[in-house]
């Protein structure tokens, strides 16, 4: 009778376990449904998604729910366990990091306009004005300082080797620097603090906007590398559902463009829009 018990609580439990597990939403669900969570962090691309995104999707009969995070690490887990079915925050070399380090399979859906980096000055009101020995506030981190090198090479103040990778450029990739510039590494989310007190600050474009900063106001702006814009991700099981085709047509759409040129000035656009 015991042995009875036991084996009859053993199923109810493992049945009830696997009731509970199962509490994220398929894509096929989703695709019958249309019911769709995109998440997203607060800020730029959050807006994007409500300005230039979601109408166009609700237009094709989705009901869309935008999942805010505060981190850049939850956009993804929650994609991992289908509370949302798609993300807006992150450049690929983040996505491919993450989904490595935490055993994931997510995938890059399409490349959207980002916030690029810009080279701002409140001591200069041009890049020829700077004198010999001009402080240079950098990031300090590898992916984003490589940006601020490759953008300061683009504008002729330094030269990097040739031979280096443009994702990996470092200061001791630097062979050129005809101005003596120092640079100084800050945690990124401090650079725009630092326009006050270095000559130069090399800002990215979400710390920048953060700030309230006008990215047009930069001296120069970044020309960026496909792989630093930020992308729509989907899991990749689910890359060819409808609802993702109906995410990339969207973002490919002309209306999609005609958003991002009136409300998101300064947005530098992907390869794609270009062609």
């Amino acid at each position: 009778m015991k042995k009875w018990l036991i084996t009859f609580i053993l199923v109810v439990t493992a049945g009830f376990l696997a009731a509970c597990g199962g509490s994220g939403t398929s894509g096929d669900q989703v695709d019958e449904t249309k019911e769709l969570k995109f998440g997203a962090t607060a800020g730029p691309y959050s807006d994007m998604l409500k300005k230039a995104i979601i109408p166009g999707l609700e237009e094709k009969g989705y009901k869309v729910e935008i999942v805010e995070f505060s981190d850049y690490i939850q956009p993804n887990k929650a994609l991992d366990e289908d509370d949302i079915q798609a993300n807006l925050f992150q450049h690929t070399i983040y996505l491919e990091n993450f989904e490595k380090e935490n055993n994931m399979d997510l995938t890059p859906l399409v490349i959207v306009p980002t916030a690029p980096m810009g080279i701002y000055s409140n001591q200069y009101n041009s890049l020829e004005e700077v004198k010999d020995g001009a402080t240079v506030a950098v990031p300090n981190d590898p992916t984003n300082v490589a940006r601020a090198f490759n953008t300061l090479q683009d504008e002729g103040l330094i030269k990097i080797d040739a031979n280096a990778d443009p994702l990996t450029v470092s200061e001791k990739d630097i062979i050129e620097n005809e101005k003596n510039l120092v640079f100084q590494p800050i945690e990124a989310g401090q650079l725009p603090r630092s326009v006050e007190s270095a000559d130069l600050a090399a800002v990215p474009g979400n710390f920048a906007l953060a700030a309230k900063m006008d990215l047009l106001s930069a001296l120069a702006l970044e020309d960026m590398l496909d792989n630093y814009r930020n992308i729509v991700a989907v899991k990749a099981e689910f890359e060819d559902t409808q609802y993702a085709k109906d995410i990339k047509e969207v973002v490919e759409s002309d209306e999609f463009e005609k958003v991002i040129d009136e409300q998101f000035q300064g947005f530098g656009k992907p390869e794609w829009m270009s062609k």
